[in-house]
């Protein structure tokens, strides 16, 4: 009995043992693992997870110092009857003080805004609050305050508004000029009405000008998000500075497309402290007409690069005039910093303070200049009277261009002075060269290739010089504004 139980046992593990064995071989040979499957989550860098609360600390500190703004424009349009004397009677018998044919209504906007000092000074867009007769200012702890517009700048499209408010959170200014292309900023405000909306984005470019925004334009471009209601917030660096107004953006469609503009923070912080102190920005002035430098300009001058500022006129009795500065004069250097463009000269004089004396560099006949020119004030905007045609001719000097010559009486009809010489485009053929380079009607041009032209006998002398497709410079005026430019010659 012993000797069977002995027997069953035994052959028991050894079924166990060949069991285990042929389990083993199967599954090496389909290739199956039977060890337990271990569940591996994603690996999360310290770096990664520094940054990203990195970014949350710089959103909960500078998101306080943001707020809403509101504002309403009353608007009043006239009925047409109003004026009918059949309606008079009854206007004057249902309402003898106002009236109530005239239809009037609210017109509402939505921007943002931020808090730059604790006593309640608030810096915006100027397109925000322009002629808005109700303001109000919402904080990010929902308190609502009136906002008083303490000054504004059509010109670079920045406003300052007040609150009556104290112990304000706010956010330190950053120096924009330092700013480097690729680097992360963070846009807040209150797109369509989304109140503290964060995006994220970088620096696409810098000195954006020529935007038509405003006409004093040294933007930052970024494609962080920027919509509808982000107008006036801050664009702010990783470290939290403010260094920038979120101002505008490049859309087909009036939503994003990945090009914002935002006004720097040095342009806004200079303009808000003369807006505080005086009321008014008091700007800089030379007294010049400047213009870019194309390459067939460039070449004609001598100039090789194109960075700088071409001099089209020195007005009279202007700083620049007074200080030596001559049409012709290509400004490369002014207060010892290059001038890369007439966009960036602008800023640079609009920048300094009258009386200030500035060394100026220009490029003269092949030759460096140094000139110390004693910054004027810039003075209220003129409007130029524009050139008026003058009585048809026939002149054929270029391929499509006709010209005549100034006398006194065309020259009153242009409200040119009395004194200037030259010759006068009468007529420009569509698909000529002369078109092509922006020749017009009225235009008044004094040289070509800075040699004086007195007539048409002049002019036509001059021209008869010229080789077939080679490129000439002019220098013109129209309608008082003088400049060069470059046609090529056409048979």
């Amino acid at each position: 009995m012993k000797a069977k139980a002995f027997i069953g046992t035994t052959l028991l593990l050894l079924g166990f043992v060949l069991g285990a064995i042929a389990f083993y071989f199967l599954s090496e040979k389909s290739g199956v693992s039977l060890l337990p499957v271990q569940v591996i989550s994603p690996g999360v860098t310290g770096e990664i997870t520094d940054t990203g609360r990195s970014f949350s600390y710089i959103v909960n500190t500078v998101s306080p110092a943001v707020v809403n703004i509101s504002t309403v424009k009353l608007m009043t349009r006239k009925n047409s009857f109003s004026d009918d004397p059949f309606f008079e009677f009854f206007n004057d018998f249902f309402n003898p003080f106002d009236s109530e044919l005239d239809k009037k209504w609210k017109e509402q906007n939505l921007g943002s805004g931020i808090i730059v000092s604790s006593d309640g000074y608030i810096i915006t867009n100027y397109h925000v609050v322009s002629n808005a007769d109700k303001i109000k200012v919402t904080l990010f702890d929902r308190r609502v305050f009136k906002g008083t517009v303490i000054g504004a700048d059509p010109k670079t499209d920045i406003a300052v508004v007040k609150i009556s408010a104290d112990n304000l959170p706010m956010v330190p200014w950053g120096d924009s000029d330092s700013l480097q292309v690729g680097e992360f900023v963070l846009a807040i405000g209150n797109p369509f009405g989304l109140s503290h909306t964060v995006t994220m984005g970088n620096i696409s470019a810098l000195g954006r000008a020529n935007v038509g925004i405003a006409d004093y334009e040294d933007f930052i471009q970024t494609d962080s998000a920027i919509n509808p209601g982000n107008s006036g917030g801050p664009l702010v660096s990783t470290n939290g500075n403010l260094i920038g107004i979120n101002t505008a953006i490049f859309s087909r469609s009036g939503g994003y497309q990945g090009i914002g503009f935002a006004v720097p923070s040095n342009m806004a912080r200079l303009i808000m402290e003369q807006l505080v102190k005086e009321g008014k920005v008091v700007r800089g002035w030379l007294g010049v007409t400047i213009q870019e430098l194309t390459p067939e300009i460039g070449k004609k001058f001598g100039h090789t690069s194109m960075k700088g500022a071409l001099v089209g006129e020195a007005l009279e009795d202007s700083p620049a005039e007074r200080a030596g500065i001559r049409s012709g004069d290509i400004v490369i250097k002014y207060a010892d910093k290059e001038v890369q463009g007439p966009a960036e000269l602008k800023n640079m004089v609009a920048k300094s303070r009258p009386g200030e004396k500035v060394t100026v560099v220009v490029l003269r006949d092949r030759k460096k200049v140094r000139v110390i020119v004693p910054v004027g004030e810039r003075p209220g905007e003129q409007e130029r009277p524009q050139a008026k045609p003058a009585s048809e001719a026939r002149s054929n000097v270029f391929a499509g261009l006709n010209v005549i010559t100034l006398t006194n009486d065309i020259a009153r009809q242009l409200n040119l002075e009395g004194d200037e010489t030259g010759v006068v485009v009468v007529g420009v053929k569509a698909g000529s060269p002369s078109e092509e380079a922006g020749l017009k009607r009225g235009d008044v041009i004094h040289e070509i290739d800075r040699v004086r032209i007195t007539d048409v006998k002049a002019f036509n002398r001059i021209a008869s010089q010229i080789r077939p497709d080679e490129t000439v410079l002019m220098f013109l005026n129209r309608g008082g504004r003088k400049s060069y430019i470059a046609v090529q010659a056409g048979g």
